[in-house]
């Protein structure tokens, strides 16, 4: 068995890894880089990218509809799934090329291991290749774990037994369900309904709550609303309690007193840290658990281990993922190197209540901070403004009729915003702002003097501030 040291061990090749052990090696320290799948990982294959491409053209087509005078817009299921295929370098066995992520590791001066990780003691990690020890790596200074999450499927009596698609398969179809059940009001849900109404499926969503529950209430309304224009059958408050699936392919679903029969049911009900089989158990940590990390993503508990991205569970997102990533490859080699590890680009303070998010339904739902609810929760004096996004200028310009609304969360004490939320039509492009505006903690009154252009929805900004008073 091959064994070989190096200063850091990532585990895991996906974007947060890769962005880890960039950091790393650019600060002059050896990198071996494992991974399990594919080198680029759960966003790039099965997530984030396949789901915008598929996503994007029928946004453009309702987009289409409302603008006078254009007319002639449609989706081609068979050429969206294509392109599709080339976003994320789907092969013809359904496969995916990761042979440029891969070469792009080497790139950058990294060891490419192809395997699963597994600690092994401290400092110490294995590749296994078909289920054996094929390589015994230890590192001198840091082991990093970028395992991601996984899907969950909950207790729900023969929903596992009913093959359901969880979000890799949503986004990675070969042929459009002509009906389909999709159980799950969050970002996946709701973005799974969307697409595959967009793509010409019946769907129906069902609910145990409402929809984007983690927003502000009115921003799911407005989703639901805009689901409901394309056709999908929202069902929200019901509570799944029976699937089954008949020798035919049927499946029925059972919730409160009601029973939706359909092709194909998708699993939409969120996800879990990826911590079992790496070996946690050999460190003294529970497998069944996130890492627990603190601001520089070091586990709380052992000084050599790190863990960055949906395996930690501070924020399954993937930008955010990243900039934890970022925040730790720097502050393992300033330890490395004997250097202060106390710098602001060191932590990722971020993490805790300044995380921006975009849902890429139609309308598509914008957030940066807190919501009202999460602000008063900690203690916050607060004060909540909001715009009706049509009655900006702009908007009109966007789209006949535009719908939307904007809030501001304000800290009434320091006077500098806590959140923000838009929803509608193209607010994706408002949000950076939105999240300077937070992270900074600029003073409304500096945010008065950055002044939007006309006309463009952006200027939804000046009248937040004018409904608050300025």
């Amino acid at each position: 068995m091959d064994e070989r040291e190096f200063d850091v061990i990532v585990v895991g090749a996906g974007p947060v890894g890769e962005v880890a052990a960039g950091r790393m090696t650019a600060g002059g320290l050896s990198v071996a880089v494992i991974e399990a799948e594919l080198a680029g990982g759960e966003c790039s294959y099965w997530a984030c990218m396949p789901s915008k491409a598929l996503l994007r053209p029928v946004e453009l087509v309702e987009a289409a509809k409302r603008i006078q005078g254009v007319r002639g817009a449609e989706v081609d299921p068979a050429a969206v799934l294509a392109r599709r295929d080339k976003v994320v370098k789907r092969t013809a066995d359904g496969g995916h090329d990761d042979s440029g992520q891969t070469e792009w590791v080497r790139s950058i001066c990294a060891e490419f291991y192809r395997g699963r990780g597994r600690l092994a003691g401290e400092k110490r990690v294995e590749v296994l290749v078909d289920g054996s020890a094929a390589h015994t790596l230890t590192a001198r200074h840091a082991v990093v774990l970028a395992t991601g999450s996984r899907p969950t499927v909950p207790p729900v009596p023969g929903l596992r037994e009913a093959s359901p698609w969880g979000s890799r398969e949503v986004t990675n179809v070969d042929a459009v369900p002509g009906r389909v059940v999709i159980l799950g009001g969050g970002v996946v849900g709701c973005e799974s309904a969307a697409m595959l109404a967009g793509l010409g499926s019946a769907v129906t969503l069902v609910s145990r709550g409402g929809l984007l529950d983690r927003n502000e209430p009115w921003a799911g309304e407005l989703v639901a609303d805009g689901l409901r224009a394309q056709g999908v059958d929202v069902r929200t408050g019901l509570q799944v309690s029976e699937v089954s699936r008949s020798g035919d392919g049927t499946v029925t679903v059972t919730a409160g007193d009601e029973t939706f029969v359909a092709d194909q049911i998708v699993s939409a009900l969120g996800r879990r840290p990826a911590t079992e089989g790496i070996g946690l158990e050999s460190v003294g940590l529970d497998a069944s658990k996130a890492i627990e990390v603190d601001d520089s993503l070091r586990s709380t508990s052992l000084p050599w281990l790190y863990a960055v991205g949906d395996v930690n569970g501070r924020n399954l997102l993937t930008h955010m993922g990243k900039y934890q990533a970022r925040a730790c490859g720097d502050v393992v080699v300033a330890r490395a190197k004997g250097e202060p590890d106390d710098g602001a680009k060191l932590t990722a303070y971020a993490d805790h209540e300044k995380t921006p998010q975009v849902v890429f339904t139609d309308p598509q739902v914008a957030s940066v901070g807190l919501t009202e609810k999460a602000a008063r929760e900690q203690g916050y004096d607060v004060r909540v403004v909001e715009y009706d996004l049509g009655w900006v200028a702009g908007a009109s310009l966007v789209a006949d009729d535009y719908k939307g609304k904007a809030s501001m969360v304000v800290d009434e004490k320091r006077r500098v915003p806590l959140g923000f939320t838009f929803v509608g039509q193209d607010v994706a492009e408002l949000l950076h702002g939105a999240t300077v505006a937070v992270t900074a903690e600029v003073p409304l009154e500096t945010l008065w003097h950055a002044v939007a252009s006309y006309p463009t929805v952006s200027e939804v900004y000046l009248r937040l501030l004018e409904a608050y008073g300025l």
